[in-house]
């Protein structure tokens, strides 16, 4: 049975947003985001949460339900996703686990976050969130305004490119030999390669493949006893390796190869990370404007470079899960945070709410917005918030530090986790603990490695291990639950108008709004601070709530330079209530709850028609589209149509109880 409304991935930290999140955008630099405003990042929503176990900073895609944080710049400070890890718990466990809504029970709920207000006065209802990963699909909006829709699988015509068969003439073993040789990894200084079935043209195929897949190496033809071999070489020592694609790439050609991944239940860097296993590259020479969810269908630019489109659409072939296509050769790669924002489609599925209600909700949403909260996945799904770990950073409490990361927890986690944890409350030996882990890039495994490396009692150099982004995201976590709390705080105190005191943004500056200003604004307008040195309170009873708050956590509102500067809190500002664009929906009857709602990109270039639906059904699916501004979660927008708590735990215990 697969539990999902939420997608959990059950590792390390949690984190994961459907929104489109841009990776960082420079914390300082990009105090304004669009939606966000924050300073950082923005997120794409995954709606479920997405734990990362060890990416290096992932974006968060807030638009989605997400969250979905849609997230093109990281507008808050940087925010990670740690990278999923394939893991599986351990063979052999012999203890019956508990059921997921049985440790979901432990998870985070939306009020231990802060997040407590509506904005709309309809009556809520009931629905299934990302029942299937399907059900919730990301189209990248980019700098130019355009929707990323993948419509086009053909590789620009280019006489520079080598003949489809010379990317499946070499074997994989000749293809290792090679990579060893082109990396200087064995002792050789050739390798030679028999050709079978000799010809000419055979020939020329070998010699344009070895050089096309691997820049640096020349070849040449031997007779060797009556039997023809292709035999590879480094041109020019090592220093040809420094940039081994500059031998091979065309200079009338752009560097940089854009094209459009379509991809099914992966998160971006993972995708990255495959396809740069398959070209046998390092995956630093892609580029993109954020990250998009793992329990989503999504479509993003990407760009790559002095990688041939050629070699990209052969990737088609061999991956599942993955489309490349509408390629094209351009100057320049892409930037973290160029995106305008993203496009949703989601299917709520099981609704009980009539026609009127679902009616009356989303005009709302469409007309008003929603509260702009940071969503689920950006404080974990398990018994330790991410928040706190954040928390217990900026107090310098670096053993308690160590304490939250590592002590056992209740909640959904892999076996191994579990097993790392109880024997590190054991023994608090952290290599016999780090044993324990077959998967070590979690933030726990480098944690421990960092302990091992630098001894116990210098943890702030053990934490310093992981990577910068997954530190960070602890400390963003922190402002995002200050900042959810102190929103609510002044919807409860003032309502949804701009009051005397209020602040707005003029440029990228904040500004009060004095008494004779108040109606040239709305709530729209109004933003208010994630904690920092460098921003500006509101001038009214919501000034002393930041101080009260912050203070009963012992930290000074007026002092959130850290010693260590890596964790000194700028602060950013963010737009409390988001209106959508573009937003569209209807309600469907159907009786398989398994099948597709909509026709994907795929689905449309492999000719499929569209689903038709019944007038009438089992069930009834709400099947809405809208666009959200980099860092907003596309899950706060659904919370608020359906006035239900979005955490993992509420819709896990939702959706077991409607499977059974």
């Amino acid at each position: 049975m697969e539990m999902t409304s939420v997608s959990l991935k059950r590792g390390c930290l949690v984190v994961e947003d459907n929104d489109s999140v841009t990776p960082q955008e420079e914390t300082k630099k990009q105090k304004v985001s669009e939606g966000c405003l924050t300073s950082s990042q923005d997120g794409i929503e995954n709606d479920g949460l997405h734990h990362s176990e060890s990416e290096p900073g992932a974006p968060e895609a807030e638009s989605a339900v997400k969250d979905g944080k849609n997230s093109s710049t990281r507008v808050q400070e940087e925010e990670v996703e740690e990278e999923e890890e394939d893991g599986l718990s351990e063979a052999g466990e012999e203890e019956e686990p508990e059921s997921f809504a049985d440790m979901m029970k432990h998870g985070l709920t939306e009020l231990d976050v802060g997040i407590t207000k509506f904005v709309s006065s309809h009556q809520g209802f009931s629905g299934i969130l990302k029942e299937r990963y399907s059900d919730f699909v990301v189209h990248e909006i980019g700098k130019d305004g355009r929707i990323s829709h993948l419509d086009d699988l053909s590789v620009p015509v280019d006489e520079e490119d080598p003949p489809e068969d010379a990317l499946t003439v070499l074997t994989a073993e000749n293809k290792q030999q090679l990579e060893e040789l082109q990396l200087f990894k064995n002792k050789e200084t050739s390798v030679a390669i028999e050709v079978i079935e000799d010809t000419k043209e055979k020939r020329t195929i070998i010699h344009q493949a070895i050089k096309s897949l691997f820049p640096g190496l020349e070849t040449k033809t031997e007779d060797r006893e009556g039997r023809k071999y292709i035999v590879a070489y480094h041109a020019a020592g090592k220093k040809a390796l420094a940039n081994p694609r500059k031998h091979s790439w065309p200079k009338s050609r752009g560097s940089y190869c854009h094209f459009v991944l379509y991809k099914e239940n992966k998160d971006t860097m993972d995708a990255i990370n495959v396809l740069s296993k398959y070209l046998r590259v390092k995956p630093n020479i892609f580029s993109y404007m954020g990250t998009k969810d793992k329990r989503a269908i999504t479509v993003q630019e990407i760009a790559v470079l002095k990688i041939s489109a050629q070699r990209l659409a052969h990737l088609n072939k061999c991956l599942m899960n993955f489309k490349l296509g509408n390629f094209s050769y351009q100057k320049n790669p892409l930037k973290l945070g160029e995106l305008q924002g993203n496009h949703f489609t989601v299917v709520l599925r099981n609704i009980t709410g009539t026609d009127e209600q679902v009616q009356q909700a989303m005009l709302s949403l469409k007309e008003t917005g929603f509260v702009n909260y940071y969503g689920m996945q950006r404080f974990g799904t398990t018994a330790v918030p991410t928040y706190q770990v954040g928390r217990a950073i900026l107090q310098n409490s670096w053993t308690e530090v160590m304490d939250l990361i590592l002590k056992p927890r209740s909640g959904a986690e892999k076996g191994y986790l579990v097993k790392c944890r109880e024997e590190w409350a054991k023994n608090k030996d952290p290599a016999s603990a780090l044993k324990k882990l077959p998967v070590k890039r979690c933030v726990e495994g480098q944690l421990l490695r960092g302990l091992s490396q630098y001894g116990m009692k210098n943890i702030v150099s053990a934490f310093g291990i992981i990577p910068r982004n997954n530190r960070l995201m602890y400390i963003h976590s922190y402002q995002s639950y200050v900042w959810n709390n102190m929103v609510s705080r002044r919807i409860e105190e003032y309502g949804l108008r701009p009051v005397p005191g209020d602040l707005v943004l003029k440029g990228a500056t904040a500004t009060y709004i004095e008494d004779e200003d108040v109606n040239n604004y709305s709530i729209h307008d109004v933003v208010m601070p994630l904690p920092g040195f460098d921003v500006i309170y509101p001038k009214h009873k919501i000034r002393e709530a930041y101080r009260e708050m912050l203070a009963a956590d012992n930290l000074d509102i007026d002092n959130m330079r850290h010693t260590i500067r890596d964790y000194s809190l700028s602060g950013a500002y963010r737009k409390i209530v988001i209106r959508p664009q573009s937003v569209s929906w209807e309600v469907v009857a159907y009786d398989d709850p398994k099948i597709p709602l909509f026709n994907t990109d795929v689905d449309n270039l492999e000719g499929k028609p569209p689903p038709v639906f019944a007038s009438e059904g089992k069930y009834r699916a709400l099947k809405m589209d809208f666009s959200l501004p980099p860092s907003t979660y596309a899950t706060m927008a659904i919370r608020e149509v359906l006035k239900m708590d979005t955490s993992i735990k509420n819709q896990t215990q939702l959706n077991t109880s409607w499977l059974r």
